[in-house]
């Protein structure tokens, strides 16, 4: 299997060939092709399986289907419990989108929020965000979510270990209905609590489970 033949554009495939990849990986290539087709998925995937890819590429393709809005809006969320990962998370989307008319950036906690405010006041198409500060700022009415399209929560069980729950699950709410988004879930492990949740957060969602 190839990433041209996961049905990827010729953009996406130059970027990817910029990162020297040219097999995908489990997750990326049970992934990608169930994205594209607009499925919800709940995928049992470890850090490090790539499955940053797996969920960027095929929505950075969906995103594009459509021409940016003169004033840009928030389509896409990808959630994170941590600082470190949501860093690594927009580089990730940063690299893969490199060819195409999409502005991505990232917020958390811990550093000065004005350039943040700053930087999403320019307009963005795609947010990577841990809950506590993506709540803050929108507690301040700097970020609407009411046009997200795509979002997706990584590492659900660290979030729910951390306590990060009754943010996210405030965050969910104030997006579209979940008939009018398309979201993914990835987390370790499906224990009782992120189950019950991703059944009220996804729509008759595709089961991917990489070892």
């Amino acid at each position: 299997m190839t990433f041209k033949e996961l049905g990827l554009s010729e953009a996406l495939l130059k970027a990817v060939a910029d990162k020297g990849y040219d097999t995908p990986s489990p997750i990326q290539e049970k992934a990608i092709p169930r994205v594209l087709e607009g499925k919800d998925i709940l995928a049992s995937a470890q850090t490090g399986t790539g499955k940053t890819a797996g969920f960027a590429m095929p929505m950075i393709q969906l995103l594009c289907k459509t021409e940016p809005q003169k004033r840009r809006v928030i389509r896409a969320l990808v959630l994170t419990p941590t600082r470190e990962l949501a860093a690594q998370v927009l580089e990730d989307i940063q690299t893969y989108s490199k060819y195409v008319d999409l502005r991505s950036m990232v917020i958390f906690g811990g550093v000065n929020q004005n350039p943040q405010v700053s930087k999403l006041r320019s307009g963005i198409d795609i947010l990577v965000a841990t809950p506590g500060r993506l709540m803050d700022l929108q507690n301040q009415g700097f970020i609407s979510l009411r046009d997200v399209e795509f979002l997706v929560l990584d590492e659900a069980d660290r979030m729910l270990n951390m306590g990060f729950i009754p943010d996210v699950k405030a965050i969910v709410q104030r997006t579209p209905k979940k008939d009018k988004r398309q979201t993914q879930l990835y987390s370790a492990t499906f224990s009782e609590d992120i189950k019950r949740l991703a059944k009220t957060w996804t729509l008759d969602p595709v089961r991917i489970e990489i070892a």
